[in-house]
């Protein structure tokens, strides 16, 4: 059976809210901005297939875990990691897994928001109309003279901080559940409203051809651990949100179900940007394999050749906002969460944790230019920030929790918070959980350190 713990910040109205709560964290610019870019590089359907079964052997078992943990707690993961090692008398080491989760999510947000301001800049820019006729050096100028303003850069970023810090302050009830009952059927909306749309443009066929046509050539070794990598890190696994939202999950609500629910609803957000973006990339003739720029300088272009393309492409930039913004409201949470249980008002908590976030993003500000050429280790100030959360500290995180949940945890404890009526059940996720996921995410890192 569940456990019946009360935590002190609150929990979610009902089993909905929750998922649309740990969808809105799922899903952000990994679904709608690097997705599509990888599906791309990558050569289209068969990586499709490959990230969803690497979603259902990587991803969803350790977020069951992750959720279970959460819910388990009742806590911040700094102080439910804590109380979970000593309860089931592992070793020390699997204290850290909560600080290393928040202090992860700590950093990611500090780079996030920055990046996340883009977004917010070419809702002004496509509203008015600068791209309308514009051709790749347009675009590309666009986005680099954006890049090289580090006073535009740091107001976005300002602005960014503070549309998630405002949400955070007014806590779970009132700031988190309230926010997401906004932003998440807002950003399905949007959605529908956008497919609908690349529907009816001429390379909508190509599109899905490229999307779902299985072709084995086109996938290689690297291929599979790219899908290996996203398919964990799009669920926000081992930065400490999934396992605070789960502390704030309702005890009768079915866990497996769900997180089955939350990976479903993220993997077709990934897949329907996929359908708005490739038919009209392919209806305009550009390459879909163009990387990191394809959302700021290959759509930029597409958007503005096509007719309406203004109110397009604006909608377009505004749904990535509120998927960028949903996600970063979950991954400042775990940080404030813990202030919250030292003593701290929720709202200087959350005032401390963006301002200090806030002042080391104004590093990755600067790496796009005046600190561009002041490299070390594995690049600029934000590529070791990204380098150390995203190869290092969410891969280490993530088997960190699949081990202590699948083999220090106890039997009863862990099928007693799944609650699942089939044994089976849980015997085959405790098996994946035992071998298969810690063996993909030690690809993942090995092959993030290579």
């Amino acid at each position: 059976m569940a456990s019946n713990k009360r935590g002190m910040h609150g929990i979610w109205g009902s089993r909905w809210t929750f998922i649309l709560a740990a969808t809105g964290s799922a899903v952000g610019l990994g679904n709608i901005w690097k997705f599509p870019y990888i599906t791309g590089e990558n050569g289209g359907g068969a990586f499709v297939l490959m990230y969803l079964v690497c979603i259902l052997v990587a991803g969803v078992p350790v977020m069951i875990a992750e959720v279970l943990l959460g819910r388990r707690g009742r806590m911040s993961p700094i102080h439910t990691m804590q109380a979970e090692a000593k309860e089931q008398q592992a070793p020390a080491v699997f204290s850290g897994i909560g600080w290393m989760g928040a202090v992860s999510g700590f950093f990611i947000l500090s780079f996030y928001s920055v990046i996340a301001g883009w977004t917010l800049a070419y809702i002004g820019k496509m509203a008015s109309g600068e791209f309308s006729g514009a051709d790749a050096d347009t675009a590309a100028a666009s986005f680099s003279g954006l890049l090289a303003d580090p006073w535009t850069l740091l107001g976005l970023h300002t602005l960014f901080m503070i549309m998630t810090g405002g949400v955070i302050a007014r806590g779970v009830k009132h700031g988190l559940e309230d926010g997401v009952r906004l932003l998440m059927p807002l950003l399905f909306v949007m959605l529908i409203m956008l497919l609908g749309y690349a529907i009816t443009t001429p390379g909508f066929v190509q599109g899905w051809n490229f999307l779902f046509s299985f072709d084995a050539s086109k996938l290689n070794a690297d291929s599979i651990v790219v899908a290996l990598g996203h398919s964990f890190f799009t669920l926000s696994l081992g930065m400490g949100a999934i396992m605070t939202y789960g502390a704030y999950m309702p005890a009768e609500a079915s866990l497996t179900r769900t997180i089955f629910t939350v990976a479903f609803l993220d993997t077709l957000v990934a897949l329907v940007a996929g359908l708005i973006i490739f038919p009209i990339v392919f209806s305009n003739g550009l390459e879909p394999a163009a990387g990191p720029g394809l959302m700021f300088q290959t759509l930029p272009i597409a958007f503005g050749a096509l007719p309406g393309g203004t109110l397009i492409g604006t909608a377009f930039f505004v749904l990535v906002a509120i998927a960028a913004w949903s996600s970063a409201i979950s991954i400042a949470e775990p940080a404030v969460a813990w202030a919250v249980e030292k003593g701290v008002s929720r709202g200087r908590a959350t005032f401390i944790v963006c301002l200090l976030a806030w002042l080391i993003g104004v590093g990755t500000v600067l790496s796009f230019n005046e600190w561009s050429e002041v490299t070390f280790l594995k690049g600029t100030f934000f590529d070791n920030l990204d380098f150390l959360t995203s190869n290092l500290m969410m891969p280490l995180g993530g088997m960190a929790i699949a081990i202590f949940v699948g083999w220090y945890m106890r039997r009863e404890d862990a099928e007693g918070e799944l609650n699942v009526a089939d044994h089976r059940v849980f015997t085959v996720w405790r098996f994946m959980l035992r071998y298969l996921s810690p063996l993909a995410i030690l690809l993942i890192f090995v092959k993030g350190l290579s």
